[in-house]
């Protein structure tokens, strides 16, 4: 075996990848996590359209781990149903923090 990654490696991290990938965009107020917005806050449609770049990104690490593992195999529209279904269940807690958890500003009071 090469210096790299094995296939378990692999395949958890790009679990771990795809996670962070899923909440970041509950994560923070900036777009892609570094463009700044006038008014400071993001909204819902922002952070839905974020979700769609993010589970692009994660589907190329993906890809880009099977192809080096010389593996890649072709798929349909179940795959990427299946996927985009686990990676909406993997950005639940994120937007349960954002939106269903109450915060509370500096003094106290609720936000």
């Amino acid at each position: 075996m090469s210096g790299g990654l094995s296939q378990g490696a692999s395949t958890w991290l790009v679990l771990v990848v795809t996670a962070l990938a899923a909440n970041l965009p509950f994560l923070n107020e900036r777009l892609l996590g570094v463009i700044g917005l006038a008014g400071g806050v993001k909204s819902l449609a922002w952070r839905v359209l974020e979700l769609a770049i993010f589970y692009a990104l994660a589907l190329g690490v993906g890809w880009l781990f099977e192809r080096r593992l010389g593996q890649v195999a072709p798929q349909g529209w179940e795959f990427y149903a299946v996927t985009a279904s686990l990676f909406l269940v993997l950005a639940f807690p994120g937007f349960t923090w954002r939106y269903l958890v109450k915060h509370r500003d500096r003094r106290g009071a609720p936000v």
